[in-house]
């Protein structure tokens, strides 16, 4: 994958996690990653269309995963797909948790462990300071 397309996939993303939102200033020291939403040993190829930003918490809870199950009903489903799917249309921000309004953004909540305890921590503390920007 040349330079050109990361940048492109960073610019598209305005330097924010695809998957939690996290801005990349937030974490400066953990250079946020250009992921394959559908993994290359899945088919996925090195194109714009499936390619997305992600911190390197989602990166490495997502890795080649394309399902997790719904914590709510326990069916498996297909996770979050950034250029598929509407972000507000699957998570929304309460306080600083993200929560699945489907059974998609329950799933990827839960699979990327979005809600960590130092993740939520940083959230909200990047919200007391008018950074967050969800």
């Amino acid at each position: 994958m040349d330079s050109d397309l990361r940048a492109s996939v960073r610019r598209r993303a305005d330097n924010r996690c695809e998957y939690c939102r996290l801005p990349q200033s937030a974490v400066p020291m953990a250079p946020f990653h250009v992921e394959h939403i559908i993994a290359k040993q899945h088919g996925g190829q090195d194109e714009l269309a499936n390619l997305a930003l992600a911190c390197d918490r989602c990166n490495l809870h997502k890795g080649p995963n394309l399902s997790g199950v719904d914590p709510q009903t326990g069916n498996v489903v297909l996770l979050f797909h950034p250029r598929k799917n509407a972000w507000e249309e699957n998570f929304c921000q309460q306080s600083a948790q993200i929560l699945g309004l489907t059974a998609t953004g329950r799933a990827t909540v839960r699979l990327l462990d979005m809600n960590a305890r130092r993740r939520v921590e940083l959230r909200a503390n990047l919200a007391t300071l008018g950074k967050l920007g969800l």
